[in-house]
């Protein structure tokens, strides 16, 4: 091929990736940054690899290999000649306003490592093409107004390492091909979407994955018993489906990394696995509103890091004097913020040992219980306190003084209980926006 040819192919390439800049920039109808004022259809202009948002390669003079104009407030829509940028590893368009369909033709950039379209307004079904892009590594599209279901091509491209699809209007199935990504996905997040059916077994073969996140969706049936064996997982979340069966008694040896576990708002039945205080690296444990039963484990204590422990609306207790023991191992979780065990069956008195939970506590839910006796002075201890629920259970005596002077209060709820006497005068120091339910 002679000199002058080669001189011309290069050419059309310049021109190609410049005129779908400028196709692209064309679909574009606000830019309050002006962020694309650069980008200039005139011979004389700035050259288009040193527009802003625009990187070219080294190797390849003149081809556009990233277009980063992430968070830039741009309404519009993604025009398809950016299909013609054939040289695109990187695709940055998140925290925009773009709407309009993602283009059939981004299934042409065979290039493409990341595509990063989160928080748009963009409607339509995922390309089934997208999975002519073999290249992928990232794939962010959460926050917009996708339908349809999750291409099953996603499943065979080989060097993908993230999903993120959540906050979608996405339907369908979860696509048993994505355990074909055993050696590469990392991070798979589908929540809050209307996905449905079961979780599909395949994805067990995820040994690397470190995030698995399908909450708020319409997932039914049981959890594969084999996905509580990745022992890689980091974040484990089923919360807010129609999901049921128990959870596993060895959960805390087979899951031993996990940092976030919740399979709240589901129909889960059975006893709290006391193993789930071999995970030393836990922050929250979310088990609310199921149909556990039996008692809290009061091995919980070992749990150093934890942050949130939600065991609201279950059935847990037998309305016993014992039923409240592990509140006395939670004193050593030093860095407990929440603590929630709420419309349950537990019996028995607050133990005085309550005034010695970390003062970083800002949230204490006992209502709705069958707790009975006196309400602990101690309680004033708990310095860091915003809320306090203690409503619907048999508490009896006196208001302790003390609780009107913690500083922080903003919600303290006493009512429908058996208390008696006069409201102390301290609570006439409380906070301007503490709120009071007798």
């Amino acid at each position: 091929m002679s000199v002058s040819c080669l001189v011309a192919i290069n050419d059309e390439n310049k021109s190609s990736d410049r005129l779908a800049l400028i196709a692209f920039k064309n679909e574009i109808t606000e830019d309050p940054f002006g962020i694309l004022s650069s980008w200039n259809n005139t011979n004389n202009s700035l050259h288009f690899c040193e527009w802003r948002g625009v990187t070219c390669s080294r190797r390849h003079s003149s081809r556009v290999t990233m277009i980063d104009l992430r968070s830039q407030r741009l309404q519009g829509s993604i025009s398809p000649h950016i299909g013609n940028l054939s040289f695109l590893q990187v695709l940055f368009l998140q925290n925009n306003n773009l709407n309009g369909e993602i283009p059939q033709k981004i299934g042409r950039l065979f290039r493409l490592k990341h595509l990063g379209l989160t928080n748009n307004s963009l409607e339509g079904e995922i390309p089934h093409n997208i999975s002519h892009c073999s290249k992928l590594i990232y794939i962010s599209l959460s926050g917009n107004n996708l339908v349809g279901s999750i291409p099953n091509g996603l499943g065979y491209l080989p060097n993908l390492q993230m999903i993120w699809l959540s906050y979608n209007k996405l339907s369908g199935e979860i696509p048993t091909s994505l355990g074909n990504l055993s050696s590469t996905l990392t991070h798979l997040a589908h929540f809050n979407n209307n996905l449905e059916g079961r979780i599909p077994n395949t994805l067990s073969r995820l040994t690397n994955l470190k995030l698995l996140v399908l909450e708020t969706n319409k997932l039914s049936g049981t959890v594969p018993s084999s996905l509580y064996n990745i022992s890689s997982l980091e974040e484990f979340s089923l919360m807010n489906n129609q999901l049921h069966g128990s959870i596993p008694f060895d959960i805390g040896s087979t899951l031993p990394n996990l940092i976030y576990f919740s399979v709240s708002g589901n129909n889960f039945t059975g006893n709290i696995p006391r193993s789930l205080s071999n995970m030393s690296r836990l922050v929250m444990l979310q088990l609310q509103i199921n149909n556990l039963v039996g008692s809290v484990p009061y091995n919980f204590g070992s749990l150093k890091s934890l942050e949130f422990l939600g065991l609201g609306g279950n059935k847990l207790g037998s309305g016993e004097a014992n039923d409240l023991n592990f509140l006395r191992s939670l004193v050593n979780c030093t860095k407990l913020r929440f603590l929630d065990v709420s419309k349950n069956n537990l019996g028995g008195a607050i133990p005085n040992s309550i005034a010695n939970l970390t003062t970083n506590l800002v949230t204490l839910t006992l209502s709705r219980n069958q707790i009975y006796g006196s309400i602990p002075p101690g309680i004033q201890n708990l310095l860091g306190l915003t809320t306090l629920y203690l409503n619907s259970n048999q508490l009896t005596g006196s208001i302790p003084p003390g609780i009107g002077l913690l500083q922080n209060m903003g919600i303290l709820a006493l009512s429908s209980n058996k208390l008696f006497g006069p409201i102390p005068s301290s609570f006439d120091l409380a906070p301007t926006n503490q709120q009071t339910k007798w």
